[in-house]
């Protein structure tokens, strides 16, 4: 139930986001009852703006209510920009942030490591090629992929 929920949030914040220019970058749906908490994780070239959020928060959250989308009607929306170390979760992620830091976690070890750092080389067909050090490159399937991340630097 809590992923039709979640499918049905992601449709609508992707709709609203899509209407704004703006890229959705993650829904999440935690808890329940009266502790329901709905994380929309939005992102434009240029950054997001507090406005863009109080727009995606106030759009999303009319049409939650009015759909009546979480049941019980009781729930916490928070609308952010995904920060400097957003997540990596579409393939279209891995190919707009080429070249910059990312750490990696993967759910079966590649040469015993599943926790991989280095620079995005490139993303095709279906396979993340990671730089892991000058003249080192690891490639592996997107679907091995359990966690990944930007990586910040100074």
């Amino acid at each position: 139930m809590q992923e039709a929920i979640a499918s049905r949030i992601e449709e609508i914040a992707q709709r609203v986001a899509a209407s704004e220019g703006l890229e959705l970058v993650e829904v999440e749906v935690k808890g329940g009852g009266n502790n329901r908490l709905v994380r929309i994780s939005i992102d434009k070239p240029e950054g997001v703006s507090h406005g863009d959020c109080e727009t995606v928060s106030q759009q999303v959250g009319t049409i939650l209510d009015v759909e009546d989308v979480v049941p019980g009607g009781r729930y916490t929306l928070e609308v952010s920009s995904p920060g400097v170390e957003r997540k990596l979760v579409k393939p279209q992620d891995y190919r707009r942030f080429q070249g910059k830091k990312a750490k990696i976690t993967l759910r079966e070890p590649l040469e015993g490591r599943r926790h991989w750092e280095g620079t995005l080389a490139s993303f095709e067909d279906g396979v993340v090629a990671l730089e892991t050090q000058p003249g080192t490159t690891i490639r592996f399937p997107f679907e091995l992929v359990q966690k990944a991340n930007l990586k910040f630097e100074w």
